[in-house]
């Protein structure tokens, strides 16, 4: 895992520690120093010795983040052994490098420059890792969206009893008398039979009763779907911009 500056800003202004692979506590964070050709963090150093009175460096080479520490790949005993480095000021040697390189094992590399805690590289107004001009850069917004679950919505389906009255017609029969005269067409009828007896007629009466069936009809298709509602929102948010004054007997700006 490669540290990244961004990284290394949060570090040196953390207050964090530089840890060895078994846990123990090396020192406290000093500098970082970054590759003059990459910019990439290659070494930091930290405060060894009695009361912290050496200063070694130790390679960023498969070191890790640990909340504000950096735990290195070396032992405590491996650092404090280090070969010491006279004022650096700010800026690693060829010749300073390449020692430490072979002390602890790794391939020479370029020469590096130290990053403060203000990300400014070197310690000097100019040096020759720099020209006679002055970069100027501003954060800018980026705004933009994400979608998050704001609630959720689901069909259940439940049975409810309505009771129903409905009217429907129903007929009855009723016995009724009826009389006729005897004349010349049903004489003979009335004549059929004993002149007196006693005899009976039964007449059927029949009558409807209402009767109730169900049946089970589709009658609508129901389903959940989504429309989207747009509104604005506004944000708002700090950004830095650096601003370049002059100073001292400059003619006006051309």
């Amino acid at each position: 895992m490669t540290i990244t500056t961004n990284e290394v800003q949060t570090l040196l202004q953390g207050g964090g520690n530089v840890v060895s692979t078994d846990g123990d506590k090396i020192g406290s964070i000093g500098q970082v120093y970054l590759d003059d050709q990459t910019s990439e963090p290659e070494w930091v150093t930290t405060k060894t010795g009695l009361f912290g009175t050496a200063e070694s460096f130790v390679p960023l080479a498969g070191a890790t983040i640990s909340g504000q520490d950096v735990v290195v790949a070396f032992g405590k005993d491996k650092v404090k052994d280090a070969p010491r480095v006279g004022d650096s000021d700010g800026h690693l040697t060829e010749e300073q490098e390449a020692e430490l390189y072979r002390y602890y094992g790794l391939d020479n590399g370029p020469a590096t420059r130290a990053y403060d805690e203000a990300g400014t590289v070197g310690h000097h107004t100019s040096g020759p890792t720099t020209d006679t001009a002055m970069t100027r850069s501003e954060e800018q917004l980026h705004v933009g969206t994400e979608r998050h679950e704001a609630g959720r919505a689901r069909l259940r389906k439940y049975v409810e009893t309505e009771h129903v009255t409905e009217t429907v017609p129903v007929r009855k029969e009723r016995a009724v008398i009826e009389r006729e005269p005897i004349t010349e067409a049903n004489v003979g009828a009335a004549k059929d039979g004993p002149a007196i007896s006693e005899e009976e007629h039964e007449v059927v009466l029949e009558e409807e009763h209402a009767v109730v069936g169900k049946t089970t009809t589709p009658v609508e298709r129901v389903r959940l779907g989504t429309t989207t509602e747009v509104e604005q929102q506004q944000v708002s948010e700090d950004v830095r911009k650096e601003q370049i004054t002059v100073e001292g007997d400059v003619d006006a700006q051309r």
